[in-house]
């Protein structure tokens, strides 16, 4: 998959993805500072998973699994405006695919 770029203003979480049903994957590495979170909510009832400060170098991986069943939201909060360039494949895949840098 292609490395996909969006823009995300400060201050509260915001969404880059939605998910229903369906386990998938997502790289991060920046913008340093930043957290990325997966909400997964169904009505009334929501849990935050994997919950994880991006430091701009080391490569963090979500995974969205079947919790998907309700929706799950990829989401983001940034501490100054920025764009965020990440990864999203389909599956639990434990390594980035070849030939894809940030």
């Amino acid at each position: 998959m292609p490395i996909r770029e969006k823009f995300v203003r400060a201050g509260d979480w915001r969404t880059l993805e939605t998910f229903w049903n369906v386990t998938t994957t997502a790289w991060f590495q920046g913008p340093p500072r930043a957290e990325v979170k997966i909400r997964y909510s169904g009505g009334w009832f929501g849990v935050d998973r994997q919950r994880q400060q991006l430091d701009g170098s080391a490569m963090h991986r979500l995974v969205i699994s079947r919790w998907s069943l309700f929706t799950a939201r990829l989401q983001m909060k940034t501490k100054k405006d920025s764009v965020v360039r990440y990864v999203v494949e389909p599956g639990n895949v434990a390594n980035l695919p070849p030939g894809i840098s940030f």
